[in-house]
């Protein structure tokens, strides 16, 4: 079931990427939101896919989150997947689930949203300012 709220930049929440084509991320994982608050586009927000593996190659796109801000992981590390950012309908997102049917939103701090966007950034061949 989708949330009920608008989004807050940092909020740890999951995606169901559904009907994306691979290499598009096609399953569910969870996603940081990275959009600020007063974008004015209504139903949409910005995220970057996290996975607890860390990748095979680090790439400057790639940003390794301090701690796990997924609620219930017990992950030592969190990848923020930045070259795989995309804008989704919130519809596709909702809380973590965790144990017994609660659901939580973890939270990424915004000195690590920011990092992740600058990583973000360098997928798209810009370069650290």
């Amino acid at each position: 079931m989708p949330i009920t709220f608008r989004p807050k930049v940092g909020m740890v929440l999951i995606c169901d990427f559904e009907g994306f084509r691979a290499p598009e991320m096609v399953k569910t994982r969870p996603v940081v939101v990275v959009s600020p608050n007063e974008m004015h586009r209504p139903g949409l927000v910005t995220i970057v896919p996290l996975s607890t593996t860390p990748p095979d190659v680090v790439h400057p796109y790639h940003y390794r989150l301090k701690g796990s801000p997924i609620p219930g992981s017990t992950a030592n590390e969190v990848w923020a997947k930045c070259d795989m950012i995309c804008s989704v309908n919130v519809g596709r997102i909702d809380r973590v689930r965790t144990v017994r049917r609660n659901y939580a939103v973890g939270y990424v701090s915004m000195d690590q949203v920011n990092a992740i966007r600058v990583a973000a950034a360098m997928s798209f061949g810009l370069k650290k300012a």
